[in-house]
């Protein structure tokens, strides 16, 4: 059987969503978002109304963004997420706009064809938060390896 990693990631915004101080965000999301679905790997991303999901209020702080996707492999998720030139631009001014979360990122694995709900995503979130990792939430430093037990890229060989 063939397994993807799923992803959700959350930040909460210092002002609301749509005060000008947040523009440099929200319009490179499309852009950036764009980028990340051209990458080897790429499977699929949550979407609102619009081409990102920042109209979605998952949770109950309005000023709270999600952002879930899919990928083929941990390694292919990695590789945008920390050595993408422009995402590591982007991210790497968060404190300009978002207050810092101590759980904002699960990972787990899921059955390559499923599409996981943003329910059990924010599920996944709280489970890291009260348990810390396990194979059904984790994170980039406490990997675990897909259920399938095929082997994580050497990037990840330290993982449970």
């Amino acid at each position: 059987m063939t397994y993807h990693i799923a992803q959700l990631n959350i930040a909460r915004f210092r002002l609301p969503q749509e005060h000008p101080d947040n523009a440099d965000f929200v319009n490179n999301l499309d852009r950036i978002n764009e980028i990340a679905e051209q990458q080897d790997g790429f499977v699929w991303r949550f979407k609102g109304d619009g081409n990102d999901a920042l109209d979605v209020k998952a949770f109950d702080d309005p000023n709270v963004a999600s952002n879930m996707s899919l990928w083929k492999s941990l390694e292919a998720l990695s590789a945008f997420v920390y050595r993408n030139r422009e995402h590591r631009e982007i991210m790497r001014r968060r404190h300009e706009w978002f207050d810092k979360i101590d759980f904002y990122l699960v990972l787990w694995w899921v059955e390559a064809g499923q599409i996981p709900s943003i329910d059990d995503a924010k599920a996944r979130l709280r489970l890291l938060e009260s348990i810390g990792a396990s194979e059904q939430a984790f994170t980039f430093k406490t990997p675990f390896c897909a259920p399938s037990g095929d082997r994580i890229p050497a990037v990840f060989d330290d993982c449970a």
